[in-house]
């Protein structure tokens, strides 16, 4: 029976480190770099074209509350788009003390017009299926659709990311109620890959997954048990099935590796999650 296709997450420093390498994964796959505020944009820039010169589709964050001015934006995006042959971008809002530029969320972004300017060709939204407190009140499910409706006017294809979460059950549920909410974007699932159960704590906690940590921490209340490694398949399976079974516009998982980026490509690997989609690979301009 086919697998569940599967993309992957990794921090800037990691590539540059060579923590990533051509080998790891298959050609095309794609890799979603991580910007949490730490990374300088031409760290982020430089990282982009490594992950590309391997042959994957690279996917930098666009962290729209940590975007100081119209001028950094498009700075950012050209480098993506000009340097390291970037064509696919994940935008979220971005987790800052305070919004340090004219864009407060993804939507702001969308409508500078800077994604089909560039020729960025696929975008990724975030979504929630815990909700988002950054919120503060909004109807989630409201702006998700708002997100995803800018797709009318832009020549880009969305898609929806998701946060990665324990509880597949809640994972299904959210699918239908996307798709009851008449939202036909496809569907990227965020799962934590194998780590320690200690490590996917500490990340939820970060993370702000309450509910599905409260459910994790339920089925790992024993000593004995923190100290074991978590495997995905609790999460995978149920969400396979569904998947298998036409659930929504689930298209595939995307896999945070807590645990390390190689212990994430070997699982993947074993388990067969590269039947992926057919998808342009971005390629770096000469």
């Amino acid at each position: 029976m086919a697998k569940i296709n599967a993309s992957i997450e990794v921090s800037a420093k990691h590539v540059i480190d060579g923590k990533l390498d051509s080998s790891m994964l298959p050609g095309g796959t794609r890799v979603y770099i991580t910007d949490v505020g730490i990374d300088p944009v031409e760290d982020m820039i430089s990282a982009a074209r490594k992950v590309t010169e391997m042959g994957y589709q690279t996917v930098p964050h666009i962290p729209a509350r940590r975007i100081e001015s119209e001028a950094a934006l498009d700075h950012r995006l050209s480098g993506f788009v000009n340097e390291a042959g970037v064509f696919d971008i994940l935008i979220i809002a971005g987790e800052a003390d305070e919004q340090m530029g004219p864009y407060s969320k993804t939507l702001d972004v969308l409508q500078s017009g800077m994604i089909d300017k560039l020729g960025i060709r696929h975008v990724a939204v975030g979504g929630h299926p815990e909700g988002n407190v950054a919120y503060d009140g909004q109807d989630v499910m409201q702006v998700l659709r708002d997100k995803i409706a800018f797709a009318d006017q832009s020549d880009a294809e969305f898609r929806i990311a998701t946060q990665f979460g324990f509880d597949g059950a809640n994972f299904i549920k959210w699918i239908k109620d996307v798709d009851a909410a008449g939202i036909t974007a496809p569907i990227h699932l965020g799962v934590a890959g194998p780590a320690k159960i200690t490590t996917l704590i500490k990340y939820a906690a970060l993370c702000g997954v309450g509910n599905s940590l409260n459910f994790f921490k339920k089925r790992t209340s024993a000593i004995a048990q923190l100290a074991t490694k978590h495997s995905p398949e609790d999460v995978v399976g149920p969400v396979e099935a569904a998947w298998q079974q036409g659930t929504g516009n689930l298209a595939q998982i995307h896999v945070f590796p807590f645990g390390g980026l190689q212990a994430s490509a070997t699982w993947l690997t074993e388990r067969g999650s590269f039947q992926f989609e057919e998808q342009q690979a971005s390629a770096v301009p000469a």
